[in-house]
C-alpha cells in the first residue's frame, strides 16, 4: 500500500519532502551536539568530584544516548547523499 503512494508521488513533491526531512535531521544533529557537549561537561565535573558511583554510570548512559541520536541522523544524511550521488552518476553515463 505504501509502495503505491510512493510511486504516485511526483518529482517536485518528493524533492520538497526530502528537503524537509533533511532540515529535521540537521536540527536533530545540532541538538545532539549541544547535549553531547553538556553531558560531557557534566560527566567530567562529576568524575572530578566523585570518581565512582552510580551517577557516573548515569552520565555515561546520557552520553551514549546523545551519540546514538547523532550517529543515526548523520548516517541517514550520508545515505541520502550517496544514493543521490549514485543516481546522478548513473544518469550522466
Amino acid at each position: 500500500m505504501a509502495e503505491g503512494w510512493f510511486q504516485q508521488m511526483d518529482k517536485q513533491k518528493f524533492i520538497k519532502i526530502s528537503f524537509y526531512i533533511n532540515i529535521i535531521l540537521f536540527i536533530v544533529i545540532a541538538i545532539s551536539v549541544v547535549f553531547i557537549i553538556l553531558d560531557s561537561y557534566n560527566a567530567g565535573k562529576l568524575s572530578a568530584l566523585n570518581p565512582s558511583g552510580d551517577q557516573m554510570f548515569q552520565q555515561g548512559i546520557y552520553l551514549a544516548r546523545d551519540i546514538a541520536f547523532f550517529c543515526v541522523a548523520v548516517a541517514l544524511i550520508f545515505f541520502q547523499f550517496f544514493r543521490n550521488l549514485r543516481l546522478i552518476i548513473q544518469r550522466s553515463w
